[in-house]
Formats: structure tokens, sequence, C-alpha cells
């Protein structure tokens, strides 16, 4: 009988792998109605879904294997992150999906939210006032208008799978819709900022290095606290914190 592994827990949802299945537990009905239509839509390779019966999604398991891991060596080839920003690409380029995603708030509403997280990150002592304060003025690169493209809203470097430098699947879709691309291509990149150079020589254009280097510092200011609660280390070496550190 297969084993039962945890992959990720937390208090909004979990994830489970038994053998060739991965069994996805979601209080938030919308949220997995969201994913599932998501992934419908996305013109690169997903998971097959099984079934869906919430609170429970269950789907196929794709072949490869991440490109790195945020705190971890990036093991990737140049070949394999440039197949990974072409993928990108052509989800960006898509037809815009009905709903927002992660990646569609506002300028005017990240940099409210970003205000007060920065005022709670000091309050508190998680985090100390320059170290906040300069990322605080490097994020602003970020704020700034966008046209709306098609975005994973969650593009960490695990969630994009690739064997012998193409990609075979992009998973985890529960934050998907209409937003900002830079958001995905810094998230893609946080903590292996100097492999962005390949990920857009396969992603191609004009793109906004800045902006994505404000994505780099306003996402980690806003994950941070929210990480520490839920039994993730921002701290660990290479992550959030040290994303934060790089910009001093």
């Amino acid at each position: 009988m297969d084993e039962v592994e945890v992959v990720v827990a937390h208090s909004e949802r979990a994830t489970l792998r038994v053998g060739e299945v991965f069994l996805k537990v979601d209080a938030d009905r919308a949220r997995m109605d969201a994913e599932v239509a998501a992934m419908s839509l996305a013109p690169v390779p997903t998971p097959a879904v099984l079934w869906c019966e919430p609170p429970v999604l269950a789907l196929a398991a794709l072949p490869g294997a991440p490109l790195g891991h945020l705190g971890g060596p990036s093991t990737g080839s140049r070949a394999g992150w440039a197949a990974a920003g072409a993928t990108i690409r052509q989800l960006h380029d898509a037809p815009l999906p009905p709903r927002p995603g992660r990646a569609g708030r506002s300028a005017e509403e990240l940099a409210v939210e970003l205000d007060e997280e920065c005022g709670l990150l000091v309050a508190s002592g998680l985090l100390p006032a320059d170290l906040v304060a300069r990322n605080r003025r490097v994020a602003e690169a970020a704020l700034r208008p966008w046209t709306p493209a098609f975005t994973h809203g969650d593009l960490q470097i695990a969630h994009v799978l690739v064997a012998d430098d193409e990609v075979t699947g992009v998973i985890d879709w529960s934050e998907a819709g209409r937003g900002d691309a830079l958001y995905d291509l810094a998230t893609f990149t946080l903590g292996h900022e100097e492999r962005l150079d390949d990920l857009l020589a396969g992603y191609g254009g004009d793109v906004d290095r800045e902006a994505i280097r404000g994505w780099w510092s306003l996402r980690s200011l806003l994950v941070v606290r929210w990480l520490a609660g839920h039994g993730f280390d921002p701290f660990a070496p290479g992550c959030e914190v040290d994303v934060l550190r790089a910009r001093m």
C-alpha cells in the first residue's frame, strides 16, 4: 500500500500525496472551483483532475522536477529556466480568465496593505525598522499601473516541473486569475534572483526589471508574518528575510 505523504498543511488547506495521486483539501469551495476552472483555461500543461468532491480535489501526479526550491540551490540548467520563461509567457499571453487573481490587486490597494503590514512588522519586533523602511522604498517600483494578464498568482519555483529542459507541468492554481504578469516572474525568481536573466531569455520582450525587484521586496514584506504564524520559517537561509536583507 502506498504511504501518505503530507506535502503541505496549514490552517487554510492541506495537500497529501498517495502514490501518483495528490489530494488537495480546502474548506473554501470557491477557491477550489476557481482552481479547477483556471486549469481548464490555462494553455500550459496542468495536472489532470481525477475527481472533485469538495472539500477534496484529486489530481494526477505529473512527471518532472522543480528547477529548485526557495531556500535551496537552483538545480536547473539555463535551458530549463528559459523553457520555464517561455511557458510563463504563453500563460500571460492567453485570453484573460473571468476572475481577478492574487496578483490582481491595484497599486492603491497594495500600498494600503503594505503600509499596514510594515507597521505591524516593526511594532511586533519581527523585523528591524531600517530593514522594513529600505524594502518599503524598493517596493514602490511595483506599485504602478499594469496591463492585466492571465496570471498563476502563486508561481513559486516548486510549482513548475521540468524534465530534459522541457516544462512538464504547472501545479497549484488556486490563486490564478487576472493580474500583474511581473508578480509571477518575481515570485518564480524569489530567492534565485541570479537566474532572472535565464528566465527572461525564454520569456522575451521588454520587461521592467525594477518592478520585479520591487515585487521581491513587496511580496516578502507581505508574507513574513503570515508564514511565521502558519508553521513556516521566513528566516531560513535563502528565504523571505534573506531576500529583504539583500536589498540592503
